[in-house]
């Protein structure tokens, strides 16, 4: 029994350090001062509790990002966006120094309008095909 919960737990374990491996990132806009914003499409996905879109989103110049949580070069943020009012949930955000924590609170948090080049483009990015997103 031991060694079934024990085996159990190593594959677990792998599935997760799979899953958060595991970057597609494509990239959304060019930012200002040579900067590129891109998303990792395997973790966007749809909330259910709130029907906003959750993206992780990185930035990348010369040999930084883009990046998941965790790399040496990693910066970035995880984002909640509503497509029918066009504002964003800033959900936690992440660079080498300062790991990426979220907790359910995001859900209550006030949204801010989706203001200026960047938060444009990627609302307008997350916002196609909506429909076809994984609910979680």
């Amino acid at each position: 029994m031991r060694r079934a919960i024990a085996l159990a737990a190593l594959i677990a374990a792998a599935s997760a350090a799979g899953a958060a491996s595991a970057e597609h990132w494509a990239k959304y806009v060019d930012g200002d001062n040579g900067v590129a914003w891109s998303i990792d499409s395997d973790y966007t996905y749809k909330d259910k509790a709130t029907g906003r879109v959750v993206i992780m989103q990185a930035i990348s110049k010369g040999a930084l990002g883009p990046s998941a949580p965790g790399k040496p070069d990693g910066v970035g943020s995880v984002v909640a966006v509503d497509c029918a009012k066009k504002n964003l949930i800033a959900v936690g955000s992440y660079s080498p120094s300062k790991p990426l924590a979220i907790t359910d609170a995001w859900r209550s948090d006030t949204p801010k309008k989706a203001d200026g080049h960047e938060n444009e483009a990627l609302v307008s990015t997350v916002c196609v095909g909506v429909d076809k997103l994984p609910v979680k």
